[in-house]
């Protein structure tokens, strides 16, 4: 009678059976291993078997250690890249102070008095500043076809923030409606920097997102609390991390702000406190009053801008506005703004016009505001509005606050005034006020200059020309001052004109100063990241015979020479210390800080320490130059994928160029497959038109990036303008929930396998978890669109929480510990040899163990069981047609596993290149483009309700790259599927396969790399190639740990499973 054993019974079995003198094996239909059992186990035996386990351990062990030598190498080349490639500005400690005049001596000052204003007479005496996170400028201006309910162009958001537009249009003596441009990159905690300092951004501070740091420069709140006024701030809590202990602490209600699945608690909580503290009681109780709301930019993020949901934020918006019209007094300034906008899909961080214009509205109830004046440039030569209307960058507002509110101008301030802010009624009082203004603003942004050239040691780019700006308009205001202070209109508008000129000037300067790079930096990065390139090629491709017997001697040499480097480094140190011998010391001629020589000589050491073993093992290397067709291909593919990154226009069209190669090899394979046998022609040329199918389907699903336009038609999500999924693709979730599994099914079941636990693990688990993941997507869908109105709000949420953290806990938990402690997926029977089988005589000396059965696959389907359980997780933490795509990827890895496999590429480089090509091009095919503003935040919350660290961020990546995970876990199966389950060479040929996985990223990476630095002063290096190749740096080190961690420790366990069961 059959009898299906659990693991330890089934390796006990094996044990016992190797004791016996024969064994026998039959093969009906699907792998059944006879094992007898009637005697204990041979002593030798088993300390053979010991052994040999012990033996692979300690390989193993090695393999891991030289992988993190690779590792190593890869994390210290973009370590100092990075350091020199995205430079921070030197940010400097000085305050202004209110006592203190930026002018300087020899000049008629008549400030300092915080009563009546320290620089410049105040306006106000009181703000109220809202912040209406997302607020995009076209939401504000009314729409032209709002009576054509057929109009095309009808949009959601139009007509439904009204309010703004109609008091500025009908009152322009009292508000201001202006395009607010933002500096890129357009993420709110880089926003609020620029909107309280009035300095420019560097790239590097776009990756703080999740987490802001505090403002150690001067700005805006400090110098509300410097000179004693009262500020309350209630909404999104990034302001508390960025300015902690400035707001009064009985009137601080910050809130979570990254939860963007909520659009209304944030909102109502705003309202909740601003409106009671502007009550006439109040308002002794505060000087300035700052509210955060973020539900249009959740409203974004979550639906897209054309959505009803965007709609009810913005007519909720509008109702706000008017009830703060109607609160404020006479002496009290109310100001409206974005921070910033968002594209099409609802999305931002980027340097798209819809992400960079927000809007400003600024009110009084009396009239103090003024038209701008005729003659001058409205956009100073640097700013466009839509249709070339007047815009202001948002740096302006930082003077334009300060000096309405009667306090010192932060001293990193780069803005302008806002003219219509201070020209008020016009004439010689409107030119004069201004020409005051500016001459003050540009006072403190030359000693800014002055102050930011001595601390940085180099004088700013073409300083002498912006000088002489300087000069001529200080001039010209000297002569008037010599006349009594009495010119024509014309003359003040002059002086005005210049020292606007100065300001603008000095701000190009300085967006020069800060595009400048650590060039000493950057080669030493490019150079590791090379020299890691050449140490994995010849690693993988060149040496011959079986890798695990040279592994001992590389770590030796790599080991030996990363101790020779460190030690070099401490000395050099030593030598910099020294005043006499300073100019010795190779770290100070290159200008490496001692951490950055450290690592370099280090690495240095390691690559000198494997080129010093491959020499001694020189008998045993071949060409790196590809001997076959294959090779030659593969070598085409990852080269063409690689230089593309040397064109904007290459690198923008990369997703297309990917799937052409993936198309290639599919129709390569194709005819490849004519040339074998019947049996093996038949299965290549089924499996090559499967694989080419899967590859049209993904091409399906793309999200299309704005450069793209108008030559890419967007499918990811409902419409180009919406961030929500069309329900048909809630259908194909739930379709390959019930499909997927049994493909999965059939491809075990053409090797026999689906056996023993493949059936529970992949036709119950693996279900399972794709009905509840299609089940999340369906609530969630379901709470997008309100599909049950009757149902309270709030209910959905966490239930489709709770269904995400199942899925994940089934995936990563459940999925990883079955995995460890299954059995392999075969069935096992027990029977006594005596009674079936003859014996042999005792002086047989042949090796006692269970033959494996034959046609298994027990290496591949063990170990794939692996690649079932994360990408459960994967799947889930896509949006369905990223889902969709995720099931597909999984399907095209089994395709190409069987091509490889009949074509006899197991050991081709072609097997990991391949994967390498689909992970990246199932990235784009799951909704992401390499920009900022693609990336999907709001996947952090799908199995979580808040923001919690390091879980968050975790989340982000695995949603961004998990193709690129799920291609890098599968690489092992290269060289398992279908590999002999006794074959001594498994190992090396694995550590083979992952290492030219490895290889194709490094390649790809460092061509990012090399050409970001290149491209440098490039007019799209931060639109197009620092995105792109930060994008590369992440995919490379999340690769290298998938690899390391989790790949290699699947590895080790399906060996060691397969070994104790078969005595191998």
């Amino acid at each position: 009678m059959r009898t299906y054993q659990s693991l330890n019974s089934i390796r006990q079995a094996a044990l016992e059976a190797q004791s016996q003198p024969k064994i026998s094996n039959t093969i009906a239909g699907e792998p059944e291993i006879k094992l007898a059992s009637a005697h204990p186990p041979d002593p030798e035996v088993r300390k053979r078997n010991l052994f040999r386990q012990r033996e692979f351990k300690f390989s193993h062990s090695l393999l891991v250690l030289l992988l993190l030598f690779f590792v190593f190498l890869h994390g210290v080349g973009l370590f100092l890249f990075t350091r020199g490639f995205l430079l921070t500005r030197l940010v400097l400690r000085e305050k202004s102070s209110c006592d203190v005049s930026p002018l300087g001596s020899g000049v008629d000052w008549k400030g300092g008095d915080i009563a009546k204003g320290c620089w410049h007479p105040k306006t106000f005496n009181r703000a109220v500043v809202i912040v209406i996170d997302a607020l995009r400028y076209d939401f504000t201006v009314p729409f032209g076809s709002k009576e054509d309910d057929n109009s095309t162009d009808v949009r959601q958001f139009h007509n439904a923030f009204t309010a703004p537009h109609a008091i500025a249009s009908k009152h322009p003596r009292n508000a201001i409606l202006l395009p607010f441009i933002a500096d890129p990159p357009t993420t709110t905690l880089q926003r609020l920097k620029g909107l309280t300092t009035g300095t420019l951004p560097t790239f590097i501070d776009a990756g703080s997102n999740f987490a802001g740091q505090v403002i150690d420069e001067d700005n805006l709140i400090s110098q509300l609390k410097a000179v004693g006024k009262r500020t309350a701030f209630m909404g999104d809590d990034t302001w508390m991390a960025l300015f902690p202990g400035l707001f009064e602490a009985d009137m601080e209600y910050p809130y979570e702000s990254l939860n963007v699945w909520d659009l209304h608690t944030v909102d109502d909580g705003v309202s909740e406190h601003i409106f009671p503290l502007l009550h006439p009681e109040n308002v002794s109780r505060w000087d300035v009053l700052i509210g955060h709301y973020l539900g249009v930019d959740h409203a974004g993020h979550r639906y897209g801008p054309d959505h009803f949901a965007m709609r009810e934020k913005l007519v909720q918006m509008n109702g706000v506005i008017e009830r703060l019209v109607g609160s404020v007094d006479d002496d009290t300034l109310l100001v409206v703004m974005g921070d910033h906008g968002m594209d099409p899909k609802g999305d931002h961080g980027g340097e798209s016009q819809g992400e960079l214009e927000a809007a400003l509205w600024m009110y009084s109830k009396k009239p103090v505001f003024g038209e701008f004046p005729q003659g001058l440039d409205p956009n100073g030569g640097d700013y466009s509005g839509p249709q070339g209307a007047r815009s202001v960058a948002q740096i302006d507002l930082v003077p334009t606050l300060s000096l309405l509110l009667g306090l010192p101008i932060p001293f990193n301030n780069l803005g302008a005034p806002i003219v219509e802010a201070f020209y008020g009624k016009g004439g010689v009082p409107g030119w004069k006020n201004l020409v005051d203004v500016s001459h003050l603003t540009a006072a403190q942004i030359k000693r800014y200059q002055a102050e930011y050239s001595g601390k940085n040691g180099q004088e700013v780019e073409g300083i002498e020309g912006i000088n002489s700006i300087w000069d001529t308009a200080y001039q010209k205001l000297s002569n008037i001052q010599e006349l009594g202070g009495e010119a024509r209109t014309a003359d003040w508008q002059s002086i005005f004109t210049e020292f606007s000129n100065y300001q603008s000037e000095t701000l190009r300067a300085c967006r020069r100063v800060w595009a400048r790079f650590d060039l000493v930096s950057m080669a030493a990065g490019v150079t590791v990241l090379v020299g890691g390139v050449a140490i994995v090629a010849v690693y993988a491709r060149a040496f011959i015979g079986d890798y695990t017997e040279l592994t001992d001697t590389l770590l030796t040499r790599m080991a030996k020479g990363l101790g020779v480097g460190a030690i070099l480094s401490v000395v050099d140190g030593v030598i910099s210390g020294v005043e006499q011998f300073r100019i010795l010391s190779i770290g100070g001629l290159l200008g490496l800080s001692p951490l950055r020589m450290l690592l370099l000589t280090g690495s240095l050491g390691t690559m000198i320490g494997f080129f010093s073993a491959t020499y001694y093992a020189r008998r045993r290397l071949a060409s790196l130059l590809p001997n076959s067709g294959w090779g030659v291909l593969c070598l085409v593919f990852a080269l063409t994928h690689s230089l593309i990154f040397g064109s904007n226009s290459f690198t923008i069209w990369e997703d297309k160029i990917l799937t052409f190669s993936l198309a290639t090899f599919g129709f390569v394979a194709l005819l490849s497959s004519q040339k074998l046998d019947t049996a093996k022609r038949a299965l290549g040329t089924y499996h090559s038109i499967v694989f080419l199918l899967l590859v049209r389907l993904a091409s399906i699903s793309r999200l299309c990036r704005e450069e793209q336009m108008p030559f890419c038609e967007s499918t990811f999500y409902s419409s180009a303008s919406s961030s929500v999924s069309a329900p048909r693709t809630l259908v194909i979730l739930f379709v390959m929930a019930l499909g997927l599994p049994s493909i999965i099914g059939s491809y075990y079941r053409h090797t026999n396998s689906y056996t023993g636990p493949a059936p529970v693990y992949i036709g119950f688990g693996f279900r399972l978890g794709l009905l509840l993941s299609a089940l999340y997507w369906a609530l969630d869908s379901a709470d997008n669109g309100n599909w049950i109105p009757d149902l309270p709000e709030g209910v959905l949420k966490p239930l489709k929480t709770t269904v995400g953290q199942i899925v994940i806990a089934m995936g990563l938990l459940a999925g990883n510990l079955a995995y460890a402690y299954s059995s392999v997926c075969v069935d096992v029977r027990l029977e006594d040899p005596l009674a079936n089988q003859p014996t042999t005589t005792p002086d047989d000396d042949s090796e006692d163990v269970a033959p494996p059965p034959q046609s298994s696959n027990l290496h591949g389907s063990r170990y794939f069981m692996l690649l079932i359980s994360w990408s459960l997780a994967l799947i889930l933490l896509q949006k369905p047609m990223g889902g969709a795509s995720m099931g597909l990827l999984l399907w095209q890895i089994l395709s190409l596993l069987e091509l490889l496999h009949t074509l006899s590429l197991s050991d081709s480089a072609i097997g990991p290149v391949m994967l390498g090509i689909l992970g990246n091009s199932h990235f784009f095919s799951t909704g992401h483009q390499a920009t900022l503003s693609a990336i999907q935040w709001e996947s952090a919350f799908i199995p979580l309700s808040t923001i919690i660290y390091p879980w968050s961020p975790m989340l982000v990546i695995a949603n961004s790259i998990g193709p690129q995970l799920l291609t890098a876990l599968a690489v092992p199966l290269v060289a398992l599927w279908k590999a002999p389950p006794t074959g001594t060479e498994t190992l090396g040929k694995t550590a083979k396969a992952v290492t030219t996985h490895m290889l194709y990223h490094s390649v790809i990476t460092l061509s990012a790399v090399a050409c970001a630095g290149h491209l440098r002063r490039h007019l799209m290096l931060y639109r197009i190639f620092s995105p792109r190749f930060m994008l590369s740096g992440v995919v490379l080190l999340a690769v290298d740990a998938v690899v390391l961690l989790v790949a290699m420790w699947g590895t080790r366990v399906s060996f060691l499973s397969v070994g104790e069961l078969f005595g191998c």
